[in-house]
C-alpha cells in the first residue's frame, strides 16, 4: 500500500474543510499512511468581480486541481460536487461520492427572519443564476444582486450591511460552524439545489488502481446513484453556470426519484417536472427528465440562451 497520499484542494475555508475531512477518513482507515494537502488557488478564487456564468462556468474551480493530478504532482483532489463540471478531462475520473450532506438553501439575514419577511426591493446577495430565478419567481419585487467569494467573505459583505439577506448553501454554513447564522432553510418546493449540492467528489487519475482501491471506501451508493441521476440532467440542457437548473434525486433501496426545474433569468417562466423508477436507470432518469422539460417549453429559455441550438 502507498505510505503517502497528496490531496489536492482550492485555499478556501470550506475547501479546506472538505479535504481534512478526506484526510481524516484516511488516516482514520489507514493508520500508517501520510496524508499531505496540496493547497491551490483557483481562476474562480481570483476573479471575483464577475459573476460566475459570465468567466467560464463550473470548471473554473477545478482546473488547476485537475492540472497537478494530470501531473502527478497530487494523487487526487477534492471538490464540492456542484462545481464539478458533467464532463472530467480525459484520464481523469470522479473516483468517489461521498454521503450527501444537508442539500438545502439557506437564507441568512440580521434583519429579517424569512424570505418572507423582506420588503419590496430588498437587496439580496447570491452567486447562482439557479437561486436567482427561483427566487424572482416567487419574489419578483425584489432586488437581487451578485454576491461572489467564500462563505467567509460572503458574510462579511452582509455584517456590512451591502445586503439585506444573502443566500447561501446549507452544507457551507454547518461545516464552516455557521449554522446558526441560517434564519431559514427554504422549501424546495420553492427553490430546488444545485447538482451534487452537499455532496463532496473525490478525482482521481483512471490509470492509477492502488489509489482507487485505497479511497474507494469513501462513495455512497445512494448519494452516486443521486448524483448519476442529477448529473445526466444537467449534460443533457448543457446548464453549467448559465442557465437556473435545479435538480434534486433521493435514491433508497431499488428506488430513485427526482425533481427538477428549468427556469428564464428574470424568474417569469418555470418548468418544473419529476419522475421516479430503479437507480440501475438513474442516468437514463436524468435524461428523461431533461427532455420532458424541453418539451414542456424550456426548450425556449435555452434558444434565448443559444444553447441546444441544435435540439429536434
Amino acid at each position: 500500500m502507498k505510505s503517502t497520499i497528496k490531496i489536492g484542494t482550492r485555499q478556501s475555508a470550506l475547501a479546506l474543510w472538505q479535504a481534512e475531512y478526506v484526510a481524516k477518513c484516511l488516516r482514520d482507515k489507514y493508520p500508517g499512511l501520510t496524508v499531505e494537502l496540496i493547497k491551490m488557488t483557483t481562476k474562480g478564487d481570483r476573479v471575483l468581480d464577475a459573476p460566475l456564468a459570465k468567466i467560464g462556468g463550473k470548471g473554473l474551480f477545478t482546473k488547476e486541481l485537475e492540472t497537478a493530478m494530470l501531473e502527478k504532482r497530487t494523487d487526487i483532489a477534492v471538490h464540492s460536487l456542484k462545481d464539478m463540471p458533467t464532463v472530467v478531462p480525459d484520464g481523469l475520473t470522479i473516483a468517489c461520492i461521498t454521503e450527501r450532506y444537508d442539500v438545502g438553501d439557506a437564507f441568512v439575514s440580521n434583519k429579517y427572519d424569512s424570505l418572507a419577511q423582506l420588503p419590496k426591493g430588498a437587496v439580496v446577495g447570491t452567486s447562482s443564476l439557479r437561486r436567482k430565478a427561483q427566487l424572482l419567481a416567487m419574489r419578483p419585487d425584489l432586488d437581487i444582486r451578485d454576491l461572489r467569494g467564500n462563505v467567509n467573505s460572503r458574510l462579511a459583505k452582509l455584517d456590512a450591511g451591502e445586503y439585506d439577506a444573502a443566500i447561501l448553501a446549507c452544507a457551507g454554513l454547518k461545516r464552516l460552524g455557521f449554522g446558526d447564522r441560517i434564519k431559514e432553510i427554504i422549501s424546495r418546493d420553492d427553490l430546488l439545489p444545485a447538482v451534487g449540492q452537499g455532496a463532496l467528489a473525490i478525482e482521481a487519475r483512471e490509470d492509477d488502481p492502488e489509489i482507487l482501491e485505497l479511497i474507494e471506501f469513501l462513495n455512497d451508493d445512494n448519494t452516486r446513484s443521486a448524483a448519476s441521476l442529477e448529473r445526466a440532467f444537467l449534460a443533457r440542457v448543457e446548464g453549467g453556470c448559465q442557465v437556473p437548473v435545479g435538480v434534486y434525486a433521493r435514491a433508497e433501496g431499488d428506488t430513485i426519484e427526482a425533481d427538477a426545474v428549468i427556469a428564464s433569468l428574470d424568474g417569469a417562466r418555470v418548468f418544473r417536472g419529476k419522475i421516479e423508477g430503479t437507480v440501475s436507470e438513474a442516468a437514463n432518469l436524468g435524461r428523461q427528465l431533461a427532455e420532458d422539460l424541453l418539451a414542456d417549453g424550456a426548450l425556449e429559455i435555452m434558444h434565448e440562451l443559444g444553447l441546444l441550438e441544435d435540439y429536434k
